[in-house]
């Protein structure tokens, strides 16, 4: 099992962020959450790392995942070999 601890980038009431805090817990893969709603420097951040502002957005040791659902997630954790 992986070591790294992604971040996951999301904002308050958004549903795809729920989905993906949703999918994450049910397959038991810590993350970093970071709310960036509110939170300028932590919005910013993800602006910069993803060049775009939706959310939400995972920084996977530097692999950057955004605007995303579940659909995109689960590809994304295979190819990492973190969910079969």
């Amino acid at each position: 099992m992986s070591t790294i601890v992604p971040k996951l980038y999301v904002k308050t009431g958004c549903p795809w962020c729920e989905e993906a805090i949703e999918f994450l817990d049910q397959h038991k893969i810590k993350y970093e959450l970071i709310t960036v709603t509110g939170n300028r420097e932590t919005y910013d951040e993800m602006v910069k790392i993803s060049s775009q502002s939706k959310a939400p957005t995972m920084d996977w040791d530097g692999e950057i995942l955004a605007d995303f659902g579940a659909a995109e997630l689960a590809p994304f954790l295979k190819k990492r070999g973190i969910i079969k």
